[in-house]
């Protein structure tokens, strides 16, 4: 089991300066940051055919949750289909699953907005809420203008004022733009950026961020459950990934086969997971998540407008894609 104690009650990092006066502890005890290392599911929120969000299906699929070997939830990612969520809305889900997570679990909450203003003060409502980190996705509306001076500007802002730990998040499937490598290896020196979830897929470039960041304690996850073995063969310490959502101690046991060199255990397991994860990814995305995560015993339903349900030959080759790998 991947998991380690978490400590909490992180207070706000001072300013250090400027960019050239940061200084990164070289002990992650002085850093004053947790582990990251382990599986993420990024959870789906659950809602009544009124689209409210149902705090009861919620909280059943977060006691089901428990008994899985997770270092922690994400909370208001991508999967929980956040952009559809209100401000409130956004801070209540967090709160709920601090009431009902187990004290060795680690809270992640996205709090991304797209100004560095509003980013700054939702991040401090989520750690008011009960959030470890902060999970903090690149401002996309004006992408043309998002190069790297003003998103280092931006998360070096949030990071600066943030009472909680940030980790980055880059996902250009959803953004349409990457944060850039050298950007990246800028803000690892920040002392309160703990890492980043880095969803792109380019096993070279999370190579190249674990390489150009060593001496600065900094983790990398990886943001997809399709490439989770080789992300950990180049140096990523975990994953957070959607189709742990619906299969929880598969990637959970997959995670503990790469951490301990048993690589060919390993590759078989990541083979049979690779066309479960594109069907509930790329391929048919939210929806289908939330149509696996029924057949698998917890509570997905419907999304929340405009996202549509699944077609009824969409279902069909959801199903195809978990059945051909033995999972249905």
């Amino acid at each position: 089991m991947l998991c380690v104690p978490v400590r909490r009650g992180l207070g706000p990092l001072c300013r250090a300066g400027p960019l050239s006066a940061w200084t990164r502890p070289q002990s992650r005890s002085a850093a004053r940051g947790p582990d990251l290392s382990g599986i993420y599911p990024p959870i789906a929120t659950p809602f009544t055919p009124g689209e409210d969000v149902d705090y009861r299906k919620l909280e059943e699929n977060l006691r089901k949750y428990a008994e899985i070997p997770f270092r922690g939830l994400v909370v208001q990612g991508s999967n929980g289909e956040y952009p559809y969520l209100t401000e409130e809305e956004r801070v209540e889900v967090v709160e709920t699953v601090r009431r009902s997570l187990p004290t060795d679990k680690l809270l992640m909450a996205g709090s991304g907005c797209e100004s560095t203003r509003a980013t700054l003060r939702l991040t401090e409502k989520m750690a008011a809420a009960g959030a470890d980190v902060a999970l903090v996705v690149t401002p996309c509306f004006y992408k043309g203008k998002m190069d790297g001076a003003a998103l280092t500007q931006h998360f070096t802002k949030v990071a600066d004022g943030s009472p909680v730990p940030v980790v980055l998040y880059s996902v250009p499937a959803n953004t349409g733009l990457e944060l850039p490598l050298d950007a990246v290896v800028r803000l690892a020196q920040h002392p309160n950026i703990l890492g980043i979830k880095d969803s792109g897929g380019d096993i070279s470039r999370i190579g190249l961020i674990v390489h150009r960041t060593s001496s600065q304690d900094f983790q990398v996850l990886a943001g997809s459950a399709g490439f989770l073995m080789a992300a950990y063969s180049v140096g990523a310490v975990g994953g957070v990934c959607a189709l742990a959502n619906v299969l929880g101690r598969e990637l959970c046991e997959l995670a503990s086969l790469c951490a301990s060199g048993r690589w060919e255990e390993a590759r078989r397991l990541q083979q049979r997971l690779i066309e479960p994860n594109a069907a509930v990814t790329r391929k048919l995305g939210v929806p289908a998540l939330k149509q696996a995560m029924e057949w698998f015993g917890f509570h997905g339903g419907a999304c929340r407008s405009p996202l549509q349900p699944l077609s009824e030959a969409e279902a069909q080759q959801l199903r195809r894609d978990f059945s051909s790998d033995g999972w249905l």
